[in-house]
């Protein structure tokens, strides 16, 4: 199998097209030098635990936040490295495949061979397993060749997601000291959590390896204040948006079917609000707005058979319906019966027996459900103690229960519109093999080349880091941030079993029902449940009017954390500048009266007490 990876593929004419693209570069990465310009300490989101990441992360909390340079910035303070040693560094996939990921190690590769042709990219084949057993493939332009601007993963594969146990983290440090390496980067978000922990273990041996993270994963679900966008978002979106829209065309076409839809996310739905944003649905049910409203599943099923039923009355017999794979999880009594059936099945409890043991009210709820989704409920739990929400047939569930009413209510009379019928499907793989678009092979590359300034920095336990993304590519603002300053911690464990508590992590970023891309959705929503007003961005597209299109949500929010960080140390360069020995007392009294305000403000919300706890 080994044998496999990195072998030559066979193109077709598109794909070969793709190849030969070549993404732009910000100018603070073009060059041989590398400017840095190394920050005030970062701090946790949450103070409330930050005594605890400290004590976690010791040697690797605090550090400063970086900004790489072009070479015209004038800032004197800023490192400049001119000489760059020969070194070894390691890359692999961890986690699911994502559009794009090929062109992190393509970017690296090629930031590491103009800093010095004599440096090593050695990718680790089959993920963090090829890692453990120290299976290498040295990574040349000619194993590149068919893989730049290519979707998937196989270039090295991936297995086991997590380096989490002492063996693990002991044959992980093993590898990095037999191959000689001087930086490891891990591609995925399951283990930027896993590379953070592993990067502190190093710097408390004195293991010379360097541990950097890449933002990558196709549900968008790590965002922070350093991290706008994830690496395969807008290429899922982008993918998913032409097939929901493929789906709105012809049920306006036939006017007789509701199409329910499951979209990838895992526990958050920013891929369901995003196809929302850009193919136009009738409805679209995000497991936050469930979790925030405390929802039932007969609450669900009478939103959604009361649209149908108003659609009815405008002679609208049709429609689409969007659900996120983790809207399950998002439903507090399904929840609640999850946990029972996880915590039974860790105790060894056959799935058989397993109905039997279930407390009276989970019982009554296990036997009200159908019988396809029962067996899907007793699979046994991610490694993360979730459900297996790809293998949970929500769409199939929720449809069921709307189709039961809807019929319940034309029994009744209540309902004249015409028979309801549903077809459902689930989008969860049809993307992540796609060819990724402009924009994440833009991204992706751009990332592997900050990862090569990380190392050339010599930092140790950060996440490259590119902001300002809405705008073109020689805009963007590249950098990297501790990834223990986008740790937060879990203050309480759901469910038995769970030992997550008081533990940091890089928890999943749900989507925000405060931010401007939900109000966008919430302005627009009776417009999308009556009008009609499907929208179809077509295929994706490299070249002509939609091939620089980004994803609705980046652009809506306003989030360039590392530009505004850069403008408020402007602000206080300049204050500095104007109040100093020898000024105006009406100008020191101004600066105090300003400075006490601001102080008193910033000291309040940012106490343990104002910050939401997360979950």
């Amino acid at each position: 199998m080994d044998a496999d990876y990195g072998i030559p593929r066979q193109l077709s004419d598109l794909q070969k097209l793709r190849s030969h693209y070549q993404p732009e570069l910000p100018p603070c990465l073009q060059g041989t030098t590398v400017r840095v310009e190394l920050r005030d300490a970062t701090t946790a989101a949450d103070p409330s635990g930050e005594h605890t990441i400290k004590r976690f992360f010791p040697h690797t909390y605090s550090q400063p936040l970086v900004h790489f340079l072009r070479a015209t910035a004038k800032v004197p303070d800023a490192q400049i490295i001119t000489e760059h040693p020969a070194i070894r560094v390691g890359v692999l996939f961890c986690g699911r495949q994502s559009p794009g990921g090929h062109n992190v190690i393509w970017g690296l590769h090629d930031a590491l061979k103009v800093h010095n042709p004599k440096n090593i990219l050695l990718g680790f084949l089959g993920g963090s397993e090829g890692l453990f057993a120290q299976k290498t493939l040295e990574i040349t332009n000619d194993v590149l060749a068919t893989y730049k601007n290519q979707g998937g993963y196989d270039m090295l594969g991936r297995t086991k997601d997590q380096i989490k146990t002492t063996e693990q983290v002991n044959a992980s440090m093993a590898a990095c000291k037999a191959l000689k390496l001087d930086g490891l980067v891990i591609i995925g978000v399951t283990s930027n959590t896993d590379a953070a922990h592993l990067a502190e273990k190093f710097a408390e041996t004195k293991c010379p390896t360097k541990v950097v993270g890449v933002p990558v994963t196709l549900n968008g679900d790590l965002k922070n204040q350093f991290v706008e966008a994830n690496v395969g978002f807008d290429t899922i979106c982008k993918v998913n948006s032409q097939l929901i829209s493929n789906m709105c065309t012809d049920a306006l076409s036939a006017e007789k079917y509701y199409y329910f839809i499951r979209l990838m996310g895992r526990k958050a739905s920013h891929v369901a609000l995003e196809c929302t944003l850009q193919s136009h649905p009738n409805m679209v049910i995000l497991g936050e707005e469930v979790a925030a409203s405390k929802l039932t599943i007969f609450d669900i099923t009478q939103q959604i058979c009361d649209a149908v039923q108003a659609r009815a009355e405008h002679d609208k017999n049709h429609g689409v319906i969007l659900l996120p794979e983790g809207l399950i999880e998002s439903i507090p009594e399904v929840y609640a019966l999850l946990q029972e059936i996880h915590g039974l099945l860790k105790q060894g409890v056959p799935a058989d027996k397993i109905s039997s043991q279930l407390s009276p009210w989970a019982s009554a709820l296990f036997e009200f459900l159908p019988y396809f989704i029962r067996k899907q409920l007793l699979l046994h739990p991610e490694s993360d103690d979730s459900a297996q929400l790809s293998q949970i047939e929500t769409e199939k569930l929720i449809a069921h229960l709307v189709e039961t009413e809807m019929n319940k209510r034309l029994k009744e009379g209540t309902y004249k519109g015409k028979k309801f019928n549903a077809i459902c499907h689930f989008f969860g793989y049809q993307a992540r093999g796609s060819l990724p678009s402009k924009f994440d092979c833009d991204y992706a590359y751009v990332l592997g080349h900050v990862c090569s300034h990380i190392l050339a920095a010599g930092l140790n336990g950060y996440m490259a880091t590119v902001t300002n993304l809405k705008n073109p590519a020689n805009h963007w603002h590249c950098g990297a941030a501790p990834i223990s300053a986008m740790m937060t911690v879990k203050r309480y464990g759901r469910g038995p079993g769970k030992a997550s508590i008081g533990v940091p992590a890089l928890h999943p970023a749900t989507v925000d029902l405060r931010g401007k891309s939900y109000e966008l959705l919430s302005q627009n929503a009776t417009k999308f449940l009556l009008d009609d007003v499907y929208r179809n961005p077509g295929p994706l597209q490299f070249d002509g009017p939609g091939a620089d299109a980004k994803a609705v949500t980046l652009c809506v929010e306003d989030q360039d954390y590392m530009g505004r960080i850069k403008k408020l140390q402007e602000y206080l360069d300049k204050v500095r500048t104007i109040v100093k020995p020898g000024c105006s007392q009406d100008v020191l009294k101004a600066a105090l009266s300003a400075m006490a305000s601001v102080t008193d403000i910033l000291s309040v919300i940012s106490s343990p007490s104002s910050v939401s706890t997360p979950f």
